[in-house]
């Protein structure tokens, strides 16, 4: 499959919930390279780059989140490619 990338922004419960650890774990699992990190409005934004399948596995994750999260929305667009592994990054 080609490799795409994606650019989220999550909203909701996702702050202090373990949110940006679980997705780099999961991003990892995945195979996915990028980063995530706060924002200062309470949200999560996540720069995603790989395989088609393997992005849209964590975008489905990204959804749900970890057992503590609350997803209210999930916006998504075009992402950037380049990166190499996936880190967490602070809060912008």
């Amino acid at each position: 499959m080609p490799a795409i990338a994606r650019h989220l922004i999550i909203e909701g419960l996702v702050q202090g919930v373990g949110f940006r650890y679980s997705m780099a774990a999961e991003a990892e699992t995945q195979g996915v390279a990028g980063w995530v990190r706060n924002l200062r409005d309470g949200s999560v934004e996540a720069m995603l780059e790989g395989d088609e399948a393997a992005v849209i596995a964590l975008v489905a994750w990204a959804r749900r989140g970890p057992r503590l999260a609350r997803v209210d929305r999930v916006r998504i667009e075009v992402g950037e490619s380049g990166w190499r592994g996936f880190e967490q990054r602070p809060t912008a």
